[in-house]
């Protein structure tokens, strides 16, 4: 074996299978503090609204600053990551999280604000195209789905741990002293994911083989030939093509303008939960900020969990697309019944998070059926793509909801979150039909 292989491919199954969980755990750790950041703000709408008298219109304005940014950001920087790899960019993504929440902390008015939201945008556009380049290369196939899971997993613990903190940094403290301390958290894990650099760079050993493999053939006459499958796998490879061949060769794909759909929906329906729970479980059911707050973290608590069980119902079948529909279908029954108002308090906050709990089964096999089409070389290219839905859905969903929510309509945020997941599941039976047939 040549010396210049990478060493992973020597390693015994325990020492693999060490890596691997190393890689998902940080991996996991970053996109905890992606969506840890994402309720940074909203937590901090009432703050902001008592120390500067914002509506809710303005203050969902922030929100879709953040995720138009990002939503930017995030369909160019798969392309990036392609090209230079995911390493380097997760750092600086991480880096905006830490400059945000400083400029939070020394907001003087709106404008400021307004940079905050944007630099935690831009930061926050890159994690998808990069932990799932990371996971899709550094992870071996067979623990695929649980790394998936996990990526959900962390992901809703972040969203549960945001409210939870925020409002304990601003008892100890105040508003400002709540978004230092998120910056502070954000700069560990940065501090993380910088000392295992290495472990985030690279393919996994099947990936390195292929690598390492002769490209050409001794012909019989003498000099060398290309091999034909290297040279029909270059070609394959899109990584290996410009920007413009492979966005011309994306663009055409069906499959994936309904996986970009299907985000831009889903999305749509969490801005609900993420921006809006708080204020509209205190004036539809009369529930106080605290019990509110709680709602919003047993909702992010139980998608971990709802998270965790799909990672096992992923293997159950490769047409995960039925398993996208049912859940989501349940998560969107839970919305209805929230927006009848004929609950009770506590039914409510329950309903908040079996909607949470339904909704997170469906992310590891979304997650899965989102690789079932993707091209080879264009890893980073598709999910930042079609991730950008998820950014163009949450940036539109919070002024919308907040429009409706100052005009008084406070059973619509709830009839329109249940209407988007209805929508994203059946679009997300039409993009699995698009990969079946495709492969078929």
């Amino acid at each position: 074996m040549s010396a210049s292989m990478p060493a992973a491919i020597s390693m015994n199954p325990a020492a693999v299978k060490r890596r691997d969980w190393s890689v998902i755990s940080l991996v996991g750790a970053a996109h905890a503090c992606s969506h840890f950041f994402q309720l940074v703000l909203p937590t901090l709408y009432l703050s902001l609204a008592a120390e500067f008298g914002y509506d809710f219109a303005q203050l969902g304005l922030l929100a879709s600053i953040f995720f138009l940014l990002s939503s930017v950001g995030q369909a160019s920087s798969g392309f990036i990551v392609d090209r230079i790899g995911p390493a380097p960019v997760l750092h600086f993504g991480l880096a905006c999280f830490v400059g945000s929440g400083l400029l939070i902390a020394g907001a003087n008015g709106y404008l400021m604000l307004c940079l905050a939201a944007a630099l935690g945008g831009i930061g926050n556009s890159v994690f998808h195209p990069v932990d799932f380049s990371i996971l899709n290369d550094r992870v071996s196939p067979t623990r695929l789905g649980h790394a998936f899971s996990a990526h959900g997993l962390t992901g809703n613990l972040g969203w549960a741990l945001a409210p939870l903190y925020i409002a304990t940094f601003i008892q100890l403290t105040d508003w400002r002293g709540a978004a230092v301390a998120a910056s502070v958290l954000v700069g560990l894990v940065l501090l993380a994911t910088w000392l295992g650099r290495d472990m985030l760079s690279g393919r996994r050993e099947s990936e390195a083989l292929k690598q390492a493999a002769p490209t050409s053939v001794e012909a019989d006459d003498g000099p060398k030939a290309p091999a034909t499958a290297a040279a029909a796998e270059r070609v394959d490879d899109l990584s290996r093509q410009s920007v413009g061949q492979t966005l011309q060769t994306l663009l055409v794909q069906p499959a994936l303008w309904g996986a970009f759909l299907f985000f831009t929906f889903t999305s749509i329906a969490f801005s609900v939960t993420q921006n809006f729970t708080i204020p509209i479980l205190g004036a539809l059911y009369g529930v106080d900020k605290v019990l509110a707050g709680s709602a919003l973290s047993a909702y992010m608590l139980a998608g971990a969990v709802g998270m965790g069980l799909g990672g096992f119902l992923v293997s159950s079948t490769p047409r995960t697309e039925f398993i996208v529909l049912a859940s989501l279908v349940a998560a969107a029954v839970c919305f209805v019944l929230l927006a009848s108002g004929l609950l009770g308090s506590a039914s409510a906050v329950f309903a908040v998070a079996m909607a949470g709990l339904c909704s997170g089964v469906a992310g590891p096999s979304r997650d899965m059926l989102i690789r079932r089409v993707a091209p080879k070389g264009a890893t980073g290219t598709v999910y930042g793509l079609v991730y950008s839905g998820m950014d163009i859905g949450s940036s539109l969903g919070p002024v919308a909801f907040g429009l409706m929510l100052d005009l008084g309509l406070l059973q619509g945020p709830w009839a329109g979150a249940a209407l988007s997941y209805v929508l994203a599941g059946l679009i997300a039976m039409a993009v699995g039909r698009s990969a079946a047939a495709r492969r078929a």
